[in-house]
């Protein structure tokens, strides 16, 4: 799965970088995606692998931090990622004759700019407010990584403050983003019905799919992982752990195999790299 995730990103970024035809916002965009993916990946997965390679289960508390840290602030960056190539495809679909005048380069690049802004002040209380807790209970943590939730409920204090600054986060990041997203497909759906006939309603619609099957797969599992740890006191603990992995580790792998299928330019630039390699 991190083998996947790190070769397929990779040559997504390779690919682009490759192709100037692919120098336009959405495979920018797509990119943006690539790097948060492994960066993700690859702050969670080492120390899981030697968990169960080397059964090396203890991790410093420090190191505790900085791994939640990423692992939250690159999640977020991934949702803002996600919403900003749903306007892409708004702008392309509801005004295709002004979407490069819209999202030009620097447009781009201070929605990129904005988007790791947010992530990273949103997420810096995360540590800051679990240091602070006195942990006089297990030290032992139900997840292969070090996850907000798990860690918060292992301090013996009252931690009020950072269950609900997780739940505040949640509700901005999953809900505002959602909104978003829903709101561009509202009118991305209008737009697409006025189309003259079945097979450009089609054609254009298909322009969408990449991303809406993204967005399902990186929503649908956060929601449901962050709303079981703060709910779910009767949901058994291997499915919150089986969740919780399924959150972080199955989007970065899926993403580049959807848009290597999905997405007619990376699928030819792919297949025609592998076989000039051949």
């Amino acid at each position: 799965m991190y083998i996947i995730a790190i070769l397929g990103n990779f040559a997504i970024l390779l690919i682009v970088k490759r192709e100037q035809s692919l120098h336009v916002p959405m495979y920018y965009f797509l990119c943006m995606l690539a790097v948060t993916d492994l960066v993700l990946s690859t702050s969670i997965l080492p120390k899981m692998l030697s968990i169960f390679w080397f059964n090396s289960r203890e991790i410093d508390f420090s190191a505790c931090l900085t791994q939640m840290y990423f692992a939250g602030c690159f999640s977020v960056m991934e949702s803002g990622i996600i919403v900003a190539m749903g306007f892409d495809r708004y702008v392309a679909i509801c005004h295709p004759l002004r979407h490069s005048t819209i999202l030009t380069i620097p447009v781009v690049a201070k929605m990129g700019l904005a988007v790791v802004l947010r992530s990273g002040m949103l997420i810096l209380p995360y540590p800051l407010l679990v240091r602070q807790w006195r942990y006089c209970r297990t030290n032992i943590i139900p997840e292969p990584f070090c996850a907000h939730m798990a860690v918060v409920k292992l301090a013996c204090g009252d931690t009020h403050v950072s269950s609900y600054y997780g739940l505040f986060v949640l509700l901005c990041v999953m809900g505002l983003d959602g909104i978003f997203i829903t709101v561009s497909y509202i009118q991305i759906l209008r737009d697409i019905f006025r189309l003259p006939t079945k097979d450009a309603q089609h054609k254009t619609f298909g322009t969408c799919i990449s991303h809406l099957c993204v967005t399902l797969i990186f929503y649908i599992p956060g929601l449901f992982s962050s709303l079981t740890y703060r709910f779910g006191q009767n949901v058994p603990l291997h499915f919150h752990v089986l969740i919780g992995n399924m959150n972080l580790l199955v989007p970065p792998m899926l993403h580049p195999i959807i848009y290597g299928v999905r997405t007619k330019e990376i699928r030819g630039r792919m297949l025609r790299f592998i076989t000039h390699k051949g």
